[in-house]
């Protein structure tokens, strides 16, 4: 007994995009018109697909923004704990320093699934517990700029949670004007975003005046 389709005819289930096509579109989807608004029927007449072809990969629309938000995040707690819990001798402003250019590569390299992420608010299950884990993103950053304003390797005269306002905002502010394609590419906006950041924020030489 066979179970190969015949010649010309697609075998009876699968569907027309694979499993990425299908989350890729509905990220673009959820950021242009928002998760509400937008319906599988939606996904699927953009696709040019029937519903039961995207419900072959995604069980429902929760979870198609459960995988999306799972993008977001998975790179960024993994970067971010790595440099909480280094255990190398290096200084907290230097893992610091690693984490945000770490971000910011993510950031650029997953900017739909990021900007989806930051749009979330927490209207159900899935967005609460996305919140629930970038919060944590957010206190691992805070607790190494602390370390490493106590360490005294950042400006006295600028309060750490002052600090992590600066961090959060410029790299968050990127989904807003940064597009891949230009002129910086992932590491090069890193490298910009870093310097900008940790030249500004070094310690002044009161000596010195600055």
């Amino acid at each position: 007994m066979t179970t190969d389709a015949p010649p010309g005819r697609r075998p009876r289930g699968r569907p027309g995009h694979d499993r990425e096509a299908v989350l890729r579109t509905a990220i673009e989807l959820f950021n242009r018109r928002g998760f509400d608004a937008t319906s599988v029927s939606d996904l699927a007449a953009e696709l040019g697909v029937t519903k039961s072809a995207v419900y072959h990969h995604f069980v429902s629309k929760e979870a198609l923004l459960a995988a999306a938000l799972d993008e977001a995040l998975e790179g960024l707690s993994a970067a971010v704990e790595a440099a909480a819990v280094a255990s190398d001798g290096q200084r907290s402003i230097v893992r610091l320093r690693t984490a945000v250019e770490a971000a910011v590569r993510i950031l650029a390299t997953h900017l739909p699934a990021v900007t989806l992420l930051l749009r979330v608010r927490g209207n159900s299950d899935v967005e609460r517990s996305a919140m629930e884990r970038r919060r944590h993103i957010d206190d691992r950053l805070s607790a190494l700029v602390r370390q490493a304003a106590a360490e005294g390797d950042l400006r006295a005269d600028v309060e750490p949670d002052v600090i992590s306002r600066l961090v959060f905002g410029m790299v968050n502010s990127l989904t807003d004007w940064y597009r891949p394609g230009g002129p910086l590419d992932d590491a090069a906006l890193a490298a910009t975003v870093s310097g900008v950041l940790f030249d500004g924020l070094k310690p002044r030489d009161p000596a010195a005046g600055t």
